[in-house]
């Protein structure tokens, strides 16, 4: 067997290597929210949708009152049920359908934390993504092996937080490769000579 065979990701960002060339997941960074014997499952965190908070939110009639939150992005989370509304968050609070992670992170599929959210009672750092990334029994660890994925887990909450919450959808992937040593600039098809 494997030696990932008793590996857990939960809380690992799981970053596309790239050589990944499934369009869903190519140059993705992808929380991962479990991951156990029975496989895994993670949301995209760099993956921007056309769809502003206030359009999800009138698709599911409930009334955004906190404006400032009205024209964040909602995020593709992945191939998996991408009708479905997934809230990554900190802190965790009492919802009704949360699953705690890591580092006091979060996440909850139902719809009470949206409506926390349009009145202002929600956690105070979020991202909305509809659908999220599942892999079966195994599955992950084959495909880590097979140089699909590089994973990195942040060394504190703080940075962690900061990849989820504070970056734009856009430096997710460059924040990712950071925690590891790498820097993008050094990922390069061309050569240097000095």
């Amino acid at each position: 067997m494997s030696t990932l065979e008793n590996v857990n990701l939960t809380g690992h960002l799981l970053i596309a290597m790239p050589g990944m060339t499934d369009p869903f997941f190519s140059k993705s960074v992808t929380f991962i929210c479990t991951h156990n014997q029975d496989g895994a499952m993670g949301v995209m965190i760099n993956r921007p949708t056309d769809l502003s908070y206030e359009t999800l939110f009138e698709k599911i009639k409930v009334d955004l009152a906190q404006n400032e939150l009205a024209d964040n992005t909602v995020l593709y989370g992945g191939p998996v049920q991408p009708e479905r509304g997934f809230v990554l968050h900190e802190p965790s609070g009492e919802w009704d359908s949360t699953l705690s992670i890591a580092e006091n992170t979060a996440l909850t599929t139902s719809k009470d934390i949206l409506e926390s959210v349009a009145i202002g009672t929600g956690p105070k750092k979020m991202l909305l993504a509809l659908g999220y990334a599942g892999w079966t029994a195994g599955q992950l660890e084959q495909e880590i092996a097979a140089n699909s994925w590089l994973s990195v887990q942040a060394k504190d909450g703080e940075t962690l937080h900061k990849i989820l919450f504070e970056c734009k959808a856009e430096d997710k992937l460059n924040a990712s490769l950071a925690l590891l040593g790498v820097n993008p600039a050094m990922l390069s098809d061309v050569a240097g000579h000095a």
